[in-house]
């Protein structure tokens, strides 16, 4: 089972990682919070201080068209706030 998806790259979350030592990860549903601090810690080779997680429901969405109204949902996901320990940093863009 693949725990993290995908960080979350924001103006919010780099001001949060700047300040707090914050990072967001959009991360498997199913994942629970001991699992995701064991990925974060072995894909980024951090210290993990806490973990914590959000579950969001997909919104309705609907727009206009020439044919007529389509509807349809956006996709729920499970985000978590990862806080790291003093003195440790992740940079997301070493890899460009």
């Amino acid at each position: 089972m693949d725990i993290i998806i995908k960080p979350i790259v924001s103006e919010k979350m780099t001001i949060l990682g700047e300040k707090l030592n914050r990072y967001g990860f959009i991360v498997n549903k199913g994942a629970n919070k001991i699992q995701i601090k064991k990925a974060v810690e072995d894909l980024y080779n951090v210290q993990v201080s806490s973990v914590n997680t959000m579950r969001y429901g997909g919104k309705a969405k609907s727009r206009f068209t020439k044919t007529g109204v389509i509807s349809g949902r956006t996709a729920a996901y499970k985000k978590a706030m990862i806080t790291l320990a003093e003195g440790e940093q992740i940079d997301f863009y070493s890899n460009i």
